[in-house]
């Protein structure tokens, strides 16, 4: 199955660059590309493509509200966002998280990580590293300003469930937790599925924002 890419990104030169570099993937294709994050809404829209690759400082909207504005339409569900961006700071990446990106990485990232990334996003694996995960989402999202008036109810989940929101949350693949519960990856991703619906997350990084906000994760 090949992977459909939404490029939105002002500068035409990274674009091209970025175009490029996906295209050369077997499974990868580019089928749009926005320069402002108003087109990159409209293009989301109409040719609904797997993983929406948002720079966040665009014209017209930026790419944070561009993200939230995707993420909040229903219709587009299936459309995961990936923010690549030359600012790596603490408050756009929660601003991203919020707005329900499934992962956050910088400009610098190499060429075959990118590929990694765009195939890791598509799948509904978040993409923060462990380290990341517990200083960005501990520090701005645990915060009383940031917490949203009602928390979901970690009673609804199984003692199974609530173990894998835990190692979801440390920024692990299905793939590690698997090996670190001696369950197969098909279970694992089953459990967070189920773990997902309860808490009506929409991707694993909200997940992330749940099990620290609810203090599951200290």
């Amino acid at each position: 199955m090949t992977l459909r890419v939404l490029l939105a990104d002002d500068q035409a030169l990274l674009r091209d660059a970025f175009r490029i570099l996906l295209d050369s993937a077997d499974d990868i294709a580019v089928v749009g590309e926005a320069a402002d994050g108003r087109e990159a809404v409209r293009l989301t829209r109409e040719l609904r493509p797997d993983v929406v690759i948002m720079d966040i400082r665009m014209p017209e909207l930026d790419g944070l509200a561009a993200t939230a504005e995707i993420c909040a339409d229903p219709d587009l569900s299936a459309s995961r966002i990936l923010v690549l961006t030359t600012y790596e700071t603490d408050e756009y990446v929660a601003q991203a998280l919020r707005a329900g990106a499934g992962g956050f990485i910088g400009k610098g990232i190499g060429a075959e990580d990118l590929l990694d990334a765009v195939r890791t996003i598509a799948a509904g694996d978040t993409l923060l590293s462990p380290a990341a995960t517990r200083s960005l989402v501990a520090n701005f999202l645990a915060t009383p300003d940031d917490a949203p008036p009602q928390l979901p109810e970690l009673d609804v989940l199984t003692p199974r469930e609530r173990e894998m929101v835990g190692l979801v949350a440390t920024g692990l693949s299905n793939q590690e937790i698997a090996e670190r519960t001696f369950l197969s990856p098909f279970t694992v991703r089953a459990h967070v599925q189920r773990a997902m619906t309860k808490l009506e997350a929409r991707d694993r990084a909200q997940l992330v924002v749940i099990a620290y906000q609810t203090g599951l994760v200290p």
